[in-house]
Order: structure tokens, then C-alpha cells, then sequence
């Protein structure tokens, strides 16, 4: 088997995570991963926030958990990075392609030997006034919504099992 299919197929969502911070070389190939997503017409529309800064991450954190009803909760699972994907709404691919930028970094991730995570909410947190602040301070301008967040860290959990795949997943049409 390839390493790019076992990643594909041994990939699981974790969702505990040690406080060990990811090398920088590490995740220096996982944002590379995440610029070589397709992207329709290669506009690239994306755009990667790199967290590794804990008081924004935990800032962000404490957003995501506020919009989820579940203040004092940590949605990121004690990951210690953050990528956050926005991607420019003015494209009309910019949800598919902040979503194929989004697999990439997790299969990535698998890659390096951690682990990571998809975490929803990042729409609502960088729609809000707090958010377009973050995205000013850091003189991003345009029209961003933001996709997903993808946490990273070295698992504080066994990889999960696959569960198996449904019997209709695919129609031939020959």
C-alpha cells in the first residue's frame, strides 16, 4: 500500500491531544500540503492562520465555545495549534477549495505522526466582530469566511479504529 492510501485509510479525527508543541518542520510541511490543495482554476482562495501563539489560540478557543453554548470547554481538545482555513466568499468555489485545503492538512498531519482534528464554528467566529479584528490586526482584508479549523498535536488517545463503510457508497454506471 502507498503511504499517501495509508493515510488515507488509517486517518482518524482525534480528539485528545498532549501539550507538547508540534515541531516546526513538522508544520512547515503541513501548511505546505495545505497551499498544494486543487484549488478551481488555481485561484487559491484559501488563506492559513498558523496558531501556535496559546493565548490566541486559547482566545479562539473560548469564541468557538461561546457560539457552541458550552462556555469554559475547550472545542480544540487541547490541541496545541490551530490552523484555521478561511477562504475568499467573493469566489464561488471558495468552500470546495477551503475544504480540499482542509483534507490535505489532515491527511498531512497523519502523515507526520500526529494527530488532528476538524473543528467546526470558524464561519461564525471570524464573522463576528472579534474575529474581523483578529483578521485586521493581522492585515488580512477581504471578504473571508472562515471554513474550518484543523487542530494538531500528538495524540493523548489510541488511533480509532475505521469504522466500515456503508454498501451503497458507490454506483458503477458502466
Amino acid at each position: 500500500m502507498s503511504s499517501l492510501m495509508e493515510c488515507i485509510l488509517k486517518r482518524r479525527s482525534i480528539r485528545a491531544y498532549k501539550p507538547d508543541m508540534v515541531p516546526q518542520e513538522a508544520l512547515e510541511t503541513i501548511l505546505k500540503a495545505g497551499t498544494y490543495a486543487p484549488t478551481a482554476n488555481d485561484r487559491q482562495t484559501p488563506i492559513i492562520l498558523a496558531i501556535t501563539n496559546k493565548e490566541m489560540r486559547d482566545k479562539l478557543s473560548a469564541m468557538n465555545a461561546k457560539i457552541m453554548g458550552k462556555e469554559g470547554d475547550d472545542p480544540f481538545y487541547g490541541a496545541p495549534v490551530v490552523l484555521v482555513v478561511l477562504a475568499d466568499k467573493t469566489k464561488s468555489t471558495y468552500l470546495y477549495d477551503g475544504t480540499l485545503v482542509m483534507g490535505n492538512l489532515m491527511l498531512a498531519a497523519y502523515d507526520q505522526g500526529l494527530g488532528s482534528c476538524w473543528v467546526h464554528r470558524a464561519k461564525e467566529e471570524f464573522e463576528s466582530e472579534e474575529g474581523k479584528a483578529i483578521l485586521r490586526e493581522l492585515g488580512i482584508e477581504g471578504d473571508y469566511e472562515g471554513i474550518g479549523h484543523c487542530v494538531l498535536g500528538y495524540p493523548a488517545q489510541d488511533l480509532p479504529e475505521a469504522g466500515p463503510r456503508k454498501d451503497n457508497y458507490v454506483y458503477y454506471i458502466k
